[in-house]
């Protein structure tokens, strides 16, 4: 956690114009990068192959999603498989847009647990592969085959086991043509004395149900003030929650001595967002718990958050309810707005999943210290609505932030013809639920510590924070 950039920011609109000559400038980065590629490869004595190559970064970071029974349109484990794709591929790696990972590898943390994200000599290796012709190589040269989890498996249960608790929302069935539904059921928490939880894991149940599910959040609602977290407002993080689940997330694992605690009698509230799309589908979605040992008693409790970056158009404390929390876009511009939360208690930041609709673009988190002092935590700049990708940062990694430390969350929509999921960019958006309206905030699990443990961990290694002036986008 050593870079820092972008001051305190104004809420700005970039014209069409503006955005043009952003999107030149992009191109002109591609390209050189491409022509970099060109070179490198035309310098390289041997051959790339399939087999020695290729697959073995395939396997690594792309055949988890991409193999026969996963969620992506086509499996990329064999080479007959593969070869079809090959322009295609080299197309999605040069624009990072495959594997799904859109935080800035310039700015930020930059150690993640779950970083599915390729190098540059990787890219280059796959680049070079398809330049030469995409051939296949000695077949000897394979890995072996990799076997996975049935697509019903918990994602957790490969480094944990099969959850301890398994709780499921009451099924709705979504019809082929509708207006977008929430529903919110409520599911009772089988437990008749206190235990903590070291990780959960929330899924819809089948590919149909991943279809038509927005999001799903599951809220704690049990007799414990200390659920929610500290300091929080009446909407976003006012609640105790569980998790939240959105396309491309996996699961929350807390750190050493951390978690979360239940209490007998204690209830889920879900929150689940559902859409049509075309067909009639019926929606099953449920949360896997894991919990410590009987008598075990973590030391720290961690708290999911959303930090926004929304404010009413009055005032910035308009945000803290949901009826003052707006956002003005016009036809046809790029919009940022932002907004500011102050730590109540010095804190670990676990990691950081934007959320947006269709128009959001970037997001950036900083934290401003008490001394002023502004330091970037993540920058996403290319947010992806299809995949709200949680980054979970390593545990050496994380952010450790003193008490009094304003976390500032900014970010951008672009309601232009240039952003591909944008339904229409003619249309004014403001804040809603709808996939159509849009939202904004920075989903982040917070775990609170005492100022003894900050001094200690400062005092350890001397953290040095620098200010950096330089704006995005």
């Amino acid at each position: 956690m050593t870079d820092s950039r972008c001051p305190v920011r104004r809420v700005v609109a970039i014209g069409p114009v503006g955005f043009g000559a952003l999107l030149a400038l992009a191109s002109l980065s591609i390209a050189a990068e491409s022509s970099s590629t060109a070179a490198s490869t035309s310098a390289a004595p041997t051959t790339v192959t399939f087999a020695r190559d290729v697959a073995p970064i395939f396997q690594e970071k792309c055949q988890e999603c991409h193999h026969v029974g996963s969620m992506a349109p086509m499996s990329l484990v064999t080479y007959e498989e593969t070869r079809p794709w090959a322009k295609a591929i080299r197309q999605r790696v040069i624009l990072r847009q495959m594997p799904p990972w859109h935080i800035d590898p310039s700015v930020g943390v930059q150690k993640f647990k779950n970083d599915m994200s390729l190098s540059t000599e990787q890219i280059n290796t796959i680049v070079r592969w398809v330049d030469s012709g995409a051939p296949l190589g000695d077949p000897k040269d394979m890995p072996a085959a990799k076997e996975w989890p049935a697509p019903n498996e918990w994602k957790a249960a490969k480094e944990l086991g099969q959850p301890d608790l398994v709780i499921k929302a009451d099924p709705y069935t979504m019809p082929a043509h509708h207006q977008d539904v929430w529903w919110r059921p409520t599911s009772a928490v089988p437990i008749t004395e206190p235990r903590w939880v070291r990780a959960v894991e929330v899924r819809p149940t089948t590919a149909g149900a991943r279809k038509i599910t927005h999001h799903a959040v599951a809220y704690l609602v049990q007799d414990d003030p200390d659920s929610a977290a500290p300091g929080a407002s009446n909407d976003l993080g006012g609640r105790g929650y569980l998790m939240e689940w959105a396309i491309g997330k996996g699961y929350d694992l807390y750190r050493p001595d951390t978690g979360k605690l239940l209490m007998p009698g204690a209830q889920i509230s879900w929150d689940l967002h559902i859409h049509a799309v075309g067909e009639e589908i019926r929606d099953d979605v449920e949360v896997g718990i894991w919990l410590y040992p009987k008598g075990q008693e973590p030391k720290y409790r961690t708290y999911l958050t959303g930090f926004q970056a929304l404010r009413g158009f009055e005032s910035s404390t308009g945000s803290h309810d949901r009826a003052g929390r707006n956002i003005d876009i016009p036809p046809n511009s790029v919009v940022a707005t932002d907004n500011y939360t102050v730590l109540k208690h010095a804190a670990i930041l676990e990691n950081i999943q934007p959320h947006m609709h269709l128009r959001g673009k970037a997001m950036s988190v900083e934290a401003i210290l008490p001394d002023g002092t502004v330091q970037t935590i993540s920058y996403v700049d290319h947010f992806n609505f299809n995949w709200m990708i949680n980054y979970i940062y390593a545990d050496d990694a994380a952010p450790v932030l003193p008490k009094g430390t304003t976390i500032h969350v900014t970010a951008w929509y672009d309601n232009t013809h240039a952003n591909p999921n944008n339904p229409d960019p003619d249309q004014w958006v403001g804040f809603g639920d709808r996939t159509v309206d849009e939202m904004g905030h920075a989903w982040m699990n917070v775990t609170y510590i005492s100022d003894e443990d900050y001094n200690a961990w400062a005092a350890k290694h001397h953290p040095k924070l620098e200010a950096n002036a330089s704006s995005r986008p």
